[in-house]
């Protein structure tokens, strides 16, 4: 919130939300000095908001009992962010129908001044974006997700039964950490109780779910992203690679998608380990990228380099 009317609006939101706030909880909240917070104080006051002021050490600010807030107040940066939101839920297929979507967009139109309603709407059928489609089958997902993320949110264990790829259904008790969508899918990230470890499951191939009266302490600081990437890049397949990329990590970063495998900086360059079904694949990716390289493991991806450098300089001498 760099603009001061985008904070001054944050201190109203703030007062609406928890009754009474010292002057230090509010400083502290949205990063101003006292000196500030006054004026924005004053500021609010000036446009009619009813605010009581109690000075002294233990001061602070409340809102006069019975003062409400419109429904919703929006700058533009609030509403680039709502209209936005509302763009990738459709590209990622979390809303599968249009009318939702021109709905939700409706109500959010019907309490905007003119200028910024028009902002939204130029958005709205302009901005386009790059985003993995979902490639799930539309089916009760989004209660799903209501459900598991309830339970995250709760530290609230769930038992499910869930249909592995190879069709095994299993029943599971699971310590939900949190979602992502991730690849074209929508995943779950967990501690198993069956496996004993932090397990990642397919949203779509949950078919049952119920919530337990047990609960759990989520480790501080889990990154359900970063955790699912490792899983999916490091599952195992037919062939596991190692390859050594004559670059630094940022470099390789840039390039390697982390979807592909895992980059671990030593010395002479960047170690990628990968695990691959499609050997001729990887060694068209290793000539895509603009650093050298060296093979290390296994032998077939050395066969498939070969064959790939003969191709390209056959081609060439025509």
């Amino acid at each position: 919130m760099a603009r001061p009317t985008n904070r001054i609006l944050a201190v109203l939101e703030l007062l609406q939300n928890y009754g009474r706030l010292s002057g230090a909880e509010l400083s502290d909240r949205l990063g101003l000095d006292r000196r500030t917070l006054r004026r924005y104080i004053v500021a609010l006051e000036d446009l009619g908001i009813p605010i009581i002021s109690e000075r002294g050490r233990y001061g602070g600010y409340t809102l006069v009992s019975g003062f409400k807030l419109q429904p919703m107040m929006f700058d533009e940066d609030e509403a680039m962010a709502l209209v936005i939101g509302l763009l990738a839920a459709k590209q990622i297929g979390l809303v599968h129908a249009a009318p939702a979507i021109a709905s939700a967009q409706a109500k959010l139109e019907r309490v905007m001044p003119s200028s910024l309603k028009q902002k939204v709407r130029s958005i709205a059928e302009t901005v386009s974006l790059d985003l993995p489609s979902s490639r799930e089958t539309p089916n009760d997902k989004n209660s799903l997700l209501f459900t598991l993320s309830t339970a995250a949110s709760n530290q609230q264990r769930i038992s499910m039964r869930y249909r592995a790829a190879d069709k095994d259904i299993s029943e599971r008790d699971v310590d939900p950490y949190g979602m992502a969508f991730y690849l074209g899918y929508w995943y779950l990230v967990g501690y198993c109780q069956l496996r004993q470890s932090v397990r990642t499951f397919r949203v779509d191939r949950i078919t049952s779910i119920d919530s337990l009266v047990f609960t759990f302490e989520r480790p501080n600081g889990f990154d359900v992203t970063n955790h699912l990437r490792h899983a999916i890049a490091t599952l195992p397949r037919q062939f596991s690679v190692e390859v050594l990329l004559r670059t630094d990590l940022e470099t390789a970063h840039s390039y390697v998608e982390q979807s592909i495998g895992l980059l671990v900086q030593v010395e002479g360059g960047v170690i990628l380990h990968h695990q691959c079904s499609d050997l001729a694949w990887f060694a068209r990716q290793l000539a895509f990228w603009p650093f050298e390289f060296v093979v290390h493991r296994p032998t077939e991806l050395h066969l498939e380099v070969k064959h790939l450098a003969n191709r390209l300089l056959k081609h060439s001498n025509h």
